[in-house]
């Protein structure tokens, strides 16, 4: 039987089952009385993990919650087409295909032979679990001229190998491996 998980222990990343849907946390605010028998409750910002909607939800500090049956699936990038993106299951070496609503934004940081962790739910594919950061290559960018950084800004756009545009600093050159936040979408340093 799955454990369950106190509303109160529910943290930033934290994965749990609520009405038969698995959710992640994306932000957790725990708020406790000022007065005499007030109700600790705990507030939660969370995403659906099967439509990505992003919910606010307030829940007792007692309430317990399923833990999701999740698997994280390591998988191989192989390509996109219109019906979706294709993984290699590095275990059982199916094909897994993930519809361009599951992956979101994580098309952007998707390379061939990428090897990423795929979220199943009951056993069907459902997203992807990016690292906080991935390495890719500058497609293009202008070269850097000296003196442009009058303005303050000492950043230049860059068009990165999977179609992302990102700031990058003026002494990045195209070709050079940058390491870019999942998360913020912002150059991170270099490779």
């Amino acid at each position: 039987m799955a454990s369950l998980i106190d509303a109160i222990s529910v943290k930033r990343r934290t994965l749990f089952e609520l009405d038969n849907v698995p959710y992640v946390c994306l932000e957790a605010e725990v708020s406790t009385p000022t007065a005499r028998g007030g109700q600790t409750l705990v507030r939660l910002k969370v995403r659906n993990l099967l439509n990505s909607a992003v919910h606010d939800k307030t829940f007792k500090a007692g309430e317990k919650f399923k833990e999701p049956d999740l698997q994280k699936v390591p998988a191989s990038y192989l390509y996109s087409d219109g019906d979706g993106a294709y993984f290699l299951d590095q275990d059982s070496f199916e094909t897994l295909t993930l519809t361009d609503a599951m992956l979101g934004s994580a098309a952007d940081f998707l390379t061939e032979g990428l090897v990423i962790e795929v979220l199943k739910y009951n056993g069907n594919p459902i997203g992807l679990d990016l690292p906080s950061h991935v390495e890719l290559t500058i497609a293009f960018c202008e070269p850097g001229v000296k003196g442009n950084s009058s303005s303050g800004s000492v950043t230049k756009p860059a068009k990165l190998e999977t179609g992302l545009e990102i700031k990058v600093p003026l002494f990045i050159e195209q070709g050079e491996k940058v390491r870019v936040s999942t998360e913020t979408k912002e150059f991170a340093g270099r490779a």
